[in-house]
């Protein structure tokens, strides 16, 4: 196991830098700049010291060099539309609270989206799987910034009962720990997650209430908790933990729509206008985190399937 971990995060290292390579060069590759005369008229000697200044001047692969070079140290350079800060401060502020939501929603997606799957791969062709069928599919269907529109309208406007808007600033019950605000972007965010971890957890418990080994187990007199807990819901678990591997790295870096309805002051909307503003170090600043944040996720997959599926041997060779 521990050769197997060390050797996926020595490739992590390699996928990281062929992300790196690719992004900077699109980048590049599109025409215009972040300093355009069409987007901020500039005289030409003052685009020019704006350009050395940020080492735009330099052919595309010194550039790349000069960026990676300090990227190892963890400086990610200035971002241009902030330039009173740095990218990693930027980050570490704006992301603290991208990853809360992110948390929160993935807590809450997993959860509920799990219990609702149970019930109704238990309760088949009933009432409450055509309710919990229906609501994955309005979970699918629906985007998140529609949910979001109609929650803000409903339940903050109409009745009253949450904020507009904001994070953490209003609402605040139990030392912080929550917070009223955090309700709606929360629940809007989280639909899409659990439609799909319901609906694969649904399948899935239907096929392994079928299946030999839980027919042979009932036979030998197992409970009805046992046979649910040890043998349908430990094996149903295995396509959940495939639907969410994807999921989380998203979750993870934000959504512009949900942070923008929300008023949530998250990286996501930072992500979105530096590629339209063609701010080029908090592109790659970001891409890096999604692609780092990727290889880990799939990395504790891989570990989880072990722990859910002892047939699962990472790295095993063959006759082994």
């Amino acid at each position: 196991m521990t050769q197997y971990i060390v050797g996926r995060l020595f490739s992590l290292v390699f996928v990281i830098i062929a992300v790196s390579m690719i992004t900077f060069s699109l980048m590049h590759a599109v025409p215009g700049g972040p300093f355009d005369e069409d987007k901020q008229p500039l005289p030409p000697a003052a685009k020019a010291n704006i350009m050395r200044k940020y080492g735009l001047d330099q052919p595309v692969w010194r550039q790349y060099i000069n960026y990676m070079s300090n990227a190892v140290r963890f400086d990610f350079g200035i971002p241009y539309q902030q330039p009173t800060t740095t990218v990693s401060e930027l980050i570490s502020r704006t992301w603290k609270i991208t990853a809360q939501v992110g948390i929160l929603t993935i807590l809450f997606a997993f959860s509920v989206g799990l219990t609702l799957g149970i019930i109704a791969g238990f309760n088949q062709n009933s009432w409450i799987d055509t309710f919990v069928t229906f609501l994955s599919m309005l979970g699918f269907i629906m985007p998140s910034f529609v949910i979001g529109t109609l929650a803000v309208l409903f339940f903050a406007v109409y009745l009253g009962w949450f904020p507009m808007g904001g994070w953490g600033e209003t609402g605040c019950l139990v030392d912080r720990y929550f917070c009223r605000d955090w309700v709606l972007p929360v629940i809007a965010y989280a639909l899409a997650p659990m439609a799909i971890v319901a609906r694969y957890t649904r399948s899935s418990v239907i096929e392994y209430l079928n299946a030999d080994f839980v027919r042979t187990a009932r036979a030998k007199g197992l409970g009805p908790r046992t046979v649910m807990l040890r043998h349908v819901l430990r094996n149903a678990m295995i396509p959940m933990v495939t639907a969410m591997g994807p999921i989380i790295p998203d979750l993870m870096t934000g959504s512009i729509f949900i942070e923008s309805i929300f008023r949530i002051p998250g990286l996501g909307r930072y992500f979105v206008t530096s590629t339209f503003n063609r701010d080029y170090p908090m592109i790659m600043a970001t891409v890096l985190l999604i692609a780092l944040l990727w290889g880990i996720v799939y990395l504790l997959t891989d570990i989880l399937y072990t722990r859910l599926d002892p047939r699962v041997r990472l790295g095993a060779r063959e006759g082994q």
